[in-house]
């Protein structure tokens, strides 16, 4: 994906992020924000997948070990939703950990209980 898709990808989740707070506010559970991201992103005509299986392989071999994926878009970009009071380190890890793990470039980490938005938006990048 080139980097002109990446930004556009990019907005687009943003702006869905800030509708959907502006429609429901903080104080819901993660899974109501997760569909309502992925119905906003597909009403933009955007691939999205919600709560994708993947099962982690270490050099070949299986390890029995799922991880779901809350939100993907269009293949590339992992969008982690979270409804708490505080972000803590361990939410950017996770968030990098399935960066580095499936091998994407782009992460969001969202969480939906703030006042403002903007206050609960972390863009991460794996730098492979």
């Amino acid at each position: 994906m080139d980097k002109i898709r990446y930004a556009y990808l990019a907005n687009q989740i943003f702006i869905a992020c800030l509708e959907i707070h502006k429609q429901l506010g903080p104080g819901l559970l993660e899974s109501v924000y997760e569909f309502a991201l992925v119905k906003e992103l597909q009403l933009r005509h955007i691939f999205v997948q919600y709560q994708v299986k993947v099962l982690l392989m270490y050099k070949g071999h299986e390890t029995g070990k799922d991880f779901y994926i809350d939100v993907l878009v269009e293949n590339e970009i992992v969008r982690e939703a979270k409804a708490v009071d505080l972000l803590h380190p361990v939410h950017q890890a996770q968030l990098l950990s399935y960066l580095k793990l499936f091998d994407k470039r782009l992460g969001f980490l969202v969480n939906f209980n703030v006042v403002l938005l903007k206050d609960g938006f972390k863009r991460m990048v794996n730098n492979y």
